[in-house]
Formats: structure tokens, sequence, C-alpha cells
């Protein structure tokens, strides 16, 4: 194991962990990141990803979180002066929304669409009962994954990825002096806390080239965990990401191809040009579920310890609100 002198030592190094560093970071504490995986290897690389909680223990904190977030979110895509670094990877996408439920509420990242409205019968996407157009946030997650990990470089922040450890006592080792330790580790923090409360949901996506998509799709209502629980569909520039699986309890990191499959030809019934689409990449990822996110300090003899973990599919909605209140925590302790 590598150690550096730090204040604070994050573990894991998906959007939750980079965008807690940064938080840290900017101000003017030292850092290490730490993690068994960089950022292009964690869950967040193979999210959609659209603004809303999903998958996420409701409790009265997740409201505010998911505000703060939209508002970061929204202040990086359109600076107050300059041109955005993130223009293109963090932007306002119009699209659908269908449900095979024709009773559907709107959906639940229809709080950040400026524009929602109820499709007419004809417009309603085949296979599907009702629908809604939008706008939506949208986040290129490998662009924006890189740009949050030169952006903790920029503020000071160190990283030391293929850090493994097998239990949470182990972790300072990695950075002896520091005093706090943030517990951003996802699925891990079940072994690792041990918190037997974290279960996993399987998300496996397929990229393909972009034959001309403009808009995104999300369609839900099949049975809870079948094959046509969720599809949707979310352009970035030049590649489309195909999704997706809702597999609770499922580990494997390996990509199916009886899945891929199944993915590319539901998308392809909503979109007809992705059926030749050249495929370029399958991810896998695993949210992090659990009834409530966990976020708190505890102290664990001379260290206190931050938990931040637990955020299902809302890792990126929820990312800059939590990020904050647990840079907050820690910072409380080191005064």
């Amino acid at each position: 194991m590598t150690d550096f002198d730090a204040d604070v030592l994050v573990l894991g190094a998906g959007v939750i962990g980079l965008s807690t560093a940064i938080c840290l970071a900017e101000a003017g504490v030292t850092v290490t990141l730490a993690a068994a995986d960089p950022p292009q290897r964690t869950t967040s690389v193979a999210a959609g990803a659209i603004w809303g909680p999903h998958l996420v223990g409701m409790d009265d904190r997740i409201e505010d979180w998911a505000r703060i977030t939209l508002d970061r979110l929204d202040g990086l895509s359109h600076p107050y002066q300059g041109v955005s670094e993130l223009a293109g990877i963090v932007r306002a996408t119009a699209g659908i929304a269908a449900s095979r439920d024709p009773q559907a509420a709107p959906p639940e990242f229809s709080a950040s669409a400026g524009d929602l409205s109820a499709c007419r019968p004809g417009d309603v996407p085949p296979g599907y009962a009702s629908a809604w157009r939008l706008t939506a946030t949208t986040v290129a997650m490998p662009s924006y994954l890189g740009y949050l990990e030169n952006r903790l470089g920029r503020a000071g922040g160190r990283t030391a990825f293929a850090s493994r450890i097998s239990k949470l006592s182990e972790a300072s080792a990695l950075a002896p002096s520091a005093r706090v330790i943030v517990n951003c580790t996802g699925c891990g923090a079940r072994d690792l806390v041990p918190d037997p409360d974290v279960v996993p949901v399987r998300g496996q996506v397929v990229v393909t080239a972009n034959p001309g998509v403009t808009e995104f799709f999300v369609g839900t209502g099949g049975e809870p965990g079948g094959p046509g629980d969720l599809t949707y569909l979310f352009p970035y520039s030049d590649v489309v990401v195909l999704g997706g699986t809702q597999q609770r309890g499922n580990w494997s990191l390996e990509p199916d191809p009886r899945t891929a499959a199944r993915i590319v030809a539901a998308c392809s019934a909503i979109e007809p040009a992705l059926r030749d689409a050249p495929v370029l990449e399958h991810r896998v990822g695993l949210r992090p579920t659990r009834s409530r996110v966990r976020l708190e300090a505890e102290r664990d003899g001379h260290v206190t310890v931050v938990h931040n973990y637990g955020h299902g599919g809302a890792g990126v909605t929820l990312s800059w609100g939590c990020a904050e209140e647990a840079a907050g925590l820690a910072l409380a302790a080191l005064s």
C-alpha cells in the first residue's frame, strides 16, 4: 500500500467519492482519494445518466440533495461567464418517458423539466399505454467523470487507485495522517463496513455509434426485474447509451450477450435507426441500493468516519448535495 499525508482520506472513485473529495479539496484541506478502481471502471461510468431519484430509499433529505445537485449541474453547464468545459456533457435533452400503465403519473425525473406535457394517444410509442414529452438534464458519464478527476487534481487532491482493502479498519494505512475517512464505497460498503442493508441492483448497457438520434427515451412498467422492466436510450454526440436492467442481488460485472441483444432489440423498436448501429462497448454497473442513504459521521478510535453511500440509481442526482453535506461533517470533525 502507498501512503500519503492528508487531512482526509476519501474511499471510492465513483461520482459520489469524486464530488466529495472535490468539495473538501476546494475547501482547503489536503485530500487523498483511494479506490480499488479508477473512475472509468466504477459503476458511475455505466449510468445513463438522467437527473432524477431512482432506486433510492426515500427520506426527507432526498429532495434537498437532488435540488442542490441540479442547481450545481445547471451552473456547471451554463457558467455566468465564458464557455463551460462541460458543454455537451451536461445538458438539457428533449425526450419521451413512457409507461405500460395507462394511468401512470409523470416520471420521477420530471422535476427538472420545463416543458412537461402528456403525449397524445397517437404519439405514444408502440407497446406503451401512456407517455410524457419533456426536457431533462442528462450527463455523459465517461466525460463527466474525467472532468471531476481533473478538477480534483487542480484543487490539489491526490489519487491512489488499485488500493484494495478488505475492511474499513485497514483504510488508515493508506493515509496514516488522516483524521477523517469518508466512506463512498457504494456496494463495497456491504463487506467493508460491513453493512448487509446494501444490496446491488445490476445495470447493463450497450453503447452504439449514434446514427442521428437526438432525443432520449425512458420506458417503464414491465414486470419488476423482468426483461421488459426498463428500456432507455440516451444520445450523447457521436454515441447512444442503450439500456437496461434492474437485477436485484446480481453481483456479476460481466456483460451478458443475451441481455445485450434484448436491450438492442427493445431500443430499436423505439428508434429503428439503432437496429444497424455499430456496437462500440458494453458496460455493467452495480447500483448500491439501501433502505435509505447512509450519510452520517461516527467516531472510530482516533479517526472520524463519515459514511456517504447507498445512493441506489441516484448517484448522479444526489452527488453534489450529498458531497457538500459529507464534506461539512468532515470539516467539522477536523475543526
